[in-house]
């Protein structure tokens, strides 16, 4: 059955999915690593795509930016769709000073400053955790291939402008490893599904050093951290 924000079919999405937040970067995935992508979304310019991976089924589809975005798509996938994992493959600004550029971020916890996480359960902080299964296979994965893999948690924040030099510190103090947007409601959303999920983040930008990638450094990255995620998505 059709959403108000997925018009497709039931079967179209694979039990699997892969969620970049740009849509066009779930569109290079499917032509660059599926066999026989075929579009099964574009409502509102959210590509989605289903092909095949060493004969298994697999699909990929954009999230948007900001955890209201992601839980949208993610809620809809899991309940309508048929969908049992969502790996959110993304970008993030490293904030540890050991971080190099090109490290992959596997997000073992996701703290998060979005009103939506204590809208969830009133009078609880909830704790936002990814499936052990995916997180234990992605590490095994990105060890097969000699990919470079931090993990440990992450934090999801609502402003990409704001400057909180302070909030920051303590974050670092306190081990966080990176930031990005979305995780905290992806595993939310996931557990309150019954369902799993897990984000892996390419390090492209470091907070402390104002280091950046180019935009082909992006890709290539990019491109290996999404094989190593199809991988734990299919194990």
């Amino acid at each position: 059955m059709a959403t108000p924000h997925i018009d497709a079919e039931p079967g179209d999405f694979a039990p699997a999915v892969l969620m970049p937040g740009d849509p066009r970067r779930a569109k290079l995935i499917a032509e660059k690593l599926f066999d026989s992508p075929k579009l099964v979304n574009e409502v509102r310019g959210i590509l989605g795509y289903t092909g095949t991976v060493d004969g298994q089924p697999i699909s990929v589809m954009a999230s948007g930016m900001g955890c209201p975005s992601i839980t949208i798509y993610a809620t809809e996938l899991y309940r309508f769709f048929g969908v049992r994992r969502i790996i959110r493959v993304g970008t993030a600004g490293g904030m540890q000073e050991f971080l190099q550029l090109g490290d992959v971020v596997a997000a073992s916890a996701a703290h998060t400053d979005s009103a939506m996480a204590s809208a969830r359960i009133p009078g609880v902080s909830m704790s936002h955790a990814p499936s052990f299964d995916l997180l234990t296979a992605a590490v095994g994965a990105a060890r097969a291939v000699d990919l470079p893999m931090r993990v440990g948690p992450i934090f999801s924040s609502d402003h990409f402008y704001v400057t909180r030099d302070e909030t920051m510190a303590a974050l670092v103090a306190h081990g966080t490893l990176a930031v990005e947007m979305e995780s905290a409601a992806l595993y939310a959303a996931a557990a309150a599904e019954h369902t799993e999920a897990l984000t892996l983040l390419t390090v492209t930008d470091h907070l402390g050093r104002l280091e950046h990638m180019s935009a082909r450094e992006r890709e290539e990255c990019f491109e290996n951290m999404s094989r190593v995620a199809i991988a734990a998505a299919l194990s």
